[in-house]
């Protein structure tokens, strides 16, 4: 009976082992799965984050680009304006000149 005992003792042991084994297991299988969970939310989260700077990049490019249009737009307008300057001012000196009479002093003789 001592022995049956001895037995059934070291039985129910092997047995809390075993659980216990399997419950390790189990616990690491769970905390495997999340930490793959985890990576892949911080790799969403990276892509995400990604993206909105390619966005935000994206978007200051046009903002530059559309201020170049308007510096060049500008550049324009200005060369444009001196250039009907210069033309009134000419239109001004041929009117001088036209109305202005020829120079009869000792030094065109």
């Amino acid at each position: 009976m001592n022995t049956l005992k001895a037995f059934s003792e070291k039985e129910h042991a092997y047995h809390a082992y075993q659980a216990r084994q399997d419950y390790l297991r189990e616990q690491q299988s769970i905390q495997l799965e999340f930490d793959d969970l985890r990576a892949e939310v911080e790799q969403a989260r990276a892509d995400a984050e990604h993206e909105r700077a390619a966005k935000e990049q994206a978007r200051a490019d046009v903002e530059h680009e559309r201020a170049a249009k308007e510096q060049a737009r500008a550049d324009a307008e200005q060369e444009r304006a001196a250039k009907d300057e210069a033309l009134a001012e000419n239109e001004r000196l041929k009117r001088l000149l036209a109305g202005k009479p020829e120079p009869s002093g000792p030094e065109t003789r």
